[in-house]
């Protein structure tokens, strides 16, 4: 069978996105119709087309808000779609937030609240706590996602600081019953880091944000600090009478899309080995690892023989030194290249499922065995563009970008190597 390595790779990726898409997997956790209103609200990449995928399934009245980012909205008959910021926050999302409390205030034990949550909701849904201002919490996200810190780190903080997540949207909601249908794009699948948990119980508290925020030396405003260093940040705990009434549910993760990829790759002949789905580490150092492991394929043959593809997912992190066009996906990528050497048979993909690598409309990229040997070739030292954080400038320049435009839906990163 004659494999062609980058179309195989571009149908693996498309397999795990189509498996986390709301409409293929929104069905099976629709909640029994309520005594009186049915609100839908939500947040996240995913979100609007959450909403379509449920208002279309639903047999009774509805309506509601969601915050999706800037140019993932679709249309919806009922329930209002609103765009904002993302990663980092804006007035739009501000006001968006503030149209998902005014829906949920004043319920009943008879209504159903529908919260559609996913990933990128922590900056979709601002409302900052006493003392916070937008900016603040701007300035606080743009140096958390410069920090090298992990993705519950950095959402452990955006609790903490705000008004409406950490549970606070659930304690709007009450007596209403909630039921949270989420899709996951955080390692471990934890509710709490999802959107930074506006409608479920948080175990962290103020002290592990302030742990964090020491850690990484992210500078404090003073009416942030005094949220944490008073305990007034506070989150609402496992057992709050409040969440009495919210179930939770996950209806896509990364496991369920890297699952998919490889049922893809046997159809195609090869062997698929799942790493796991909730890698983390600097994205360059995950990127030399994975690229020792194909190695260790290429040339004995364990722990898995060739032809075959090393899958993996979860949320690397870059800490930010440069000056160039990056994200997670394409520095792991380019680290993997480096580390490769032009091995021969090795071929690889990296991105970001929701469509967006960093902060640009770039998904990821593909790498092959004569990668190095092009980039050199057009005067791009390979190292060189690592050390400036300069991923997408580098795969950008050779065409081996990745770019899918808005994919509607988001389950975290999305890597494979392709060993023949």
């Amino acid at each position: 069978m004659t494999i062609e390595p980058r179309a195989l790779l571009t149908q693996l990726f498309e397999a795990a996105v189509r498996a986390a898409q709301p409409e293929h997997c929104i069905t099976a956790f629709l909640p029994q119709a309520p005594k009186g209103r049915t609100i839908v609200i939500g947040a996240g990449k995913a979100s609007a087309a959450m909403a379509q995928a449920f208002e279309r399934q639903w047999k009774g009245p509805v309506d509601g808000v969601v915050v999706t980012r800037y140019g993932y909205g679709v249309p919806c008959e009922h329930i209002r779609i609103v765009e904002a910021a993302h990663p980092v926050p804006d007035q739009a999302g501000r006001v968006g937030a503030q149209l998902v409390l005014e829906e949920v205030r004043k319920l009943t034990e008879d209504d159903l609240v529908v919260c559609l949550i996913s990933g990128g909701g922590s900056s979709l849904l601002p409302v900052p706590g006493p003392g916070v201002t937008l900016e603040d919490k701007q300035a606080i996200s743009r140096d958390l996602l410069k920090s090298g810190a992990t993705i519950s780190e950095m959402n452990c903080v955006r609790r903490h600081l705000s008004g409406i997540k950490g549970g606070r949207l659930a304690a709007v909601c009450a007596p209403a019953r909630v039921v949270n249908l989420m899709i996951s794009d955080v390692p471990g699948d934890q509710p709490c880091d999802i959107a930074s948990g506006p409608t479920v119980a948080d175990p962290t508290s103020c002290a592990d944000a302030l742990d964090i925020v020491r850690r990484y030396r992210i500078a404090l405003p003073d009416g942030a600090r005094h949220l944490l260093e008073s305990g007034e940040g506070e989150t609402l705990k496992p057992g709050d009478p409040r969440l009495a009434r919210v179930e939770t549910h996950l209806i896509a993760t990364p496991q369920m899309a890297l699952e998919a990829a490889a049922a893809v790759a046997r159809k195609a002949g090869v062997t698929p080995l799942i790493l796991g789905d909730r890698l983390e580490g600097e994205a360059r150092d995950v990127g030399k690892v994975l690229a020792g492991i194909a190695l260790q394929v290429r040339t004995h043959g364990q722990p898995i023989a060739p032809p075959c593809v090393l899958l993996s997912g979860g949320e690397t992190t870059v800490t930010v030194r440069g000056q160039g066009r990056g994200g997670r996906n394409v520095e792991c990528l380019l680290s993997a290249a480096i580390a490769l050497d032009g091995a021969p048979g090795i071929y690889g993909l990296a991105g970001d499922t929701d469509g967006v690598d960093g902060q640009e409309e770039i998904a990821g990229a593909f790498i092959t065995p004569d990668t190095l040997a092009r980039a050199w070739a057009a005067d791009m030292p390979p190292r060189t563009h690592l050390d400036d954080n300069d991923g997408h400038g580098f795969f950008e320049r050779l065409g081996d970008s990745l770019i899918t435009g808005p994919t509607l839906t988001n389950v975290n990163d999305f890597r494979a190597l392709l060993v023949l």
